[in-house]
């Protein structure tokens, strides 16, 4: 069970509900990590901004580094 909660598309307000459609289109659904800092709509922008980097930009294919996050996740008993 979870600590944080995760907010949903109808908890959440207007700008992030922006977000949330945004990575529904793209990835067919939000990660709970943007969900729990979504609670923090400047933090989720931050947080959005400095992803969208890190995955669009560099050598390493974006589904390798998605791949080594969720390994990373599960090795520390994370739930992705």
């Amino acid at each position: 069970m979870s600590i944080l909660k995760r907010l949903t598309k109808e908890e959440v307000p207007p700008a992030v509900k922006e977000i949330y459609e945004k990575f529904g289109r793209e990835r067919g659904n939000v990660p709970n990590m943007f969900r729990v800092v979504a609670q923090r709509p400047s933090h989720l922008k931050t947080m959005i901004s400095h992803y969208s980097m890190v995955m669009s930009e560099g050598t390493v294919p974006p589904l390798l580094k998605e791949l080594v996050t969720v390994l990373v996740s599960r090795r520390n008993n994370c739930v992705y």
